[in-house]
């Protein structure tokens, strides 16, 4: 059940082909001239509601977003669900508290929002450093597992093959980010979410109706194979080797629910909305696309362990991440028809596509911050064509070494850097967003205190989890210098980067509070309900 037959991966490489071929003329017939940086920054804030909803959540989902999810929910089972709601707990506190409040006071970028209150180089240059040192690791993910998850779906080995698969994927996501713009990846992710919940759709019916529509005996089938009895649908199964599994638990949900919805590449499409009416629809878009996901994705796990068995997923992958593959084979039986190949051969062409997608937006996130809040902000007066091409010469300086980053470590577990990709979001990001847009007497020194303490204390802790060494799944399993007891960082370094931000306002001085209150509520009403003429 793990192998695909010559057929399966026949057409999943045609698939594959048909899915660049078609990405590429998106990006080409949509995207921006080289004279406007509203086209390329926002699309002309030109998609609707529902289009724009889809494209936050494509970019929300990321690729190592479908196999974690899928592989911790196969293996570890009532874990997994929780880890699966905490994604969509994610993203409704985006939608609630902080997607108008983003869309007001920003305009390309985050740094953007943030410079609203507090202008200056130094907030623009360390807000740029953080958005790429919370995106690189999550690209560096997604690239370095596209060698795996390919040699999986297409049969071949050769180390050699699997580094010529992340080469020619990064290729693409310069490409993707230089040429399309905001429009151009906007359309990539919609066609992503569009296969990717219309296939795992009809597998979710497939694997129901193999279970005569019994939840019951879908999930009891599942931990009787899961190898954990009535613990598969208990909680603990996932930390259950550390020393403080509970408490490990309640620091993951944290760092998911603070960090994925403050990451850049989502909050950037905030500001591709026209008002604050569209931006709320359009979140409504995104939290349903995500929660239909968050289902889908749970029927395939959970079908996964029941009709491959835990032996099976972990034979195919230690870690579980190709569960949702599994899961998906599984549902046709042995013997599948063409229309059965078909629609698996869609599943296969979905993944394909959302690594595409998440690593396009992930990159074009970073060269726009870089572009704009760097080297267009000490350049004054550049003109909108040099400052268009400069983003994408950007994209081609954070995409370069990212590819070449990805196939030096493709070999070793990638936890540590997703991990650390949300811990940051979490630990700088959130707390500089919710302090900046909410905080009256907020300053730059508290701001800058927040971005630099929060990712600080986040790459300090890391090195010392079991995720990095001192476990057989570690990234350096031969190594043992693990001294931190949870495996992520969000349990101390979200409190500290609130911390950071709230010492170093209240070590500003009361003259600067007074003059950062006055900033604030100069622009609070702007904050709050944005400009009149685009909020009507």
């Amino acid at each position: 059940m793990t192998e695909f037959s010559g057929s399966t991966q026949t057409w999943s490489l045609v698939a594959f082909s048909i899915a660049v071929t078609i990405t590429l003329l998106l990006c080409v017939l949509t995207g921006p001239g080289s004279d406007d940086l509203d086209d390329f920054y926002t699309g002309y804030r030109s998609l609707s509601p529902v289009r724009n909803g889809l494209a936050i959540a494509g970019d929300y989902i990321s690729a190592a977003t479908v196999l974690t999810i899928g592989g911790v929910i196969a293996l570890c089972g009532y874990d997994g669900l929780v880890l699966a709601v905490s994604t969509l707990l994610s993203l409704l506190l985006l939608m609630f508290l902080l997607a108008e409040p983003l869309r007001n006071t920003g305009r390309f970028t985050m740094a953007d929002a943030l410079a609203r209150r507090m202008p200056g180089r130094a907030v623009r240059i360390t807000a740029c450093v953080v958005t790429i040192a919370a995106l690189v690791p999550m690209m560096l993910v997604q690239l370095a597992s596209t060698g795996q998850l390919l040699a999986f779906i297409l049969g071949f080995s050769d180390p050699s093959m699997k580094t010529g698969c992340i080469g020619a994927v990064g290729a693409l996501m310069i490409t993707y980010a230089a040429i399309g713009g905001m429009k151009g990846t906007a359309l990539i992710q919609i066609l992503k979410m569009v296969v990717l919940l219309g296939s795992g759709a009809v597998v979710s019916v497939l694997i129901l109706r193999t279970f005569d529509w019994n939840l019951g005996t879908l999930f009891n089938t599942a931990a009787r194979r899961s190898g954990a009895g009535p613990d598969f649908l208990h909680g603990g199964l996932q930390f259950a080797g550390g020393p403080h599994p509970e408490i490990d638990m309640v620091s993951t949900q944290f760092a998911i629910v603070l960090g994925g919805a403050c990451l850049p590449h989502v909050t950037m499409r905030m500001f591709t909305a026209s008002s604050a009416r569209q931006v709320r629809r359009s979140m409504s878009w995104a939290v349903s696309s995500v929660a239909l996901f968050v289902l889908v994705a749970t029927v395939i796990a959970i079908g996964a362990t029941a009709l491959v068995g835990r032996e099976g997923i972990t034979a195919a992958d230690p870690r579980g991440h190709t569960a949702y593959l599994l899961g998906s084979r599984a549902a046709f039986g042995m013997d599948i028809s063409r229309a059965e190949t078909l629609i698996f051969t869609t599943v296969t062409a979905a993944i394909f596509l959302t690594l595409l997608a998440s690593v396009a937006g992930m990159t074009l996130a970073c060269a726009n911050s870089l572009a704009h809040d760097v080297f267009a902000s000490r350049a004054k007066g550049l003109s909108p064509v040099r400052e268009t091409a400069l983003a994408r010469v950007c994209a081609l300086l954070v995409g370069g070494p990212v590819v070449l980053l990805a196939a030096l470590i493709q070999h070793r577990s990638l936890q540590p850097l997703a991990t650390m990709s949300f811990c940051v979001g979490a630990s700088a990001l959130a707390p500089a967003l919710v302090y900046s847009l909410f905080w009256r007497r907020f300053t730059r020194a508290g701001l800058l205190s927040t971005l630099i303490g929060g990712s600080l204390a986040v790459l300090l802790l890391m090195p010392g989890t079991s995720l990095v060494s001192g476990s057989p799944t570690a990234a350096f399993p031969e190594a043992d210098f693990n001294w931190f007891p949870f495996t992520t960082t969000g349990l101390v370094s979200i409190p500290f980067g609130f911390a950071c931000g709230w010492l170093g306002t209240m070590l500003s001085g009361r003259r600067r509070a007074e003059r950062a209150r006055s900033r604030y509520e100069a622009i609070e009403s702007l904050i709050l309900a944005g400009p009149r003429q685009r909020g009507r």
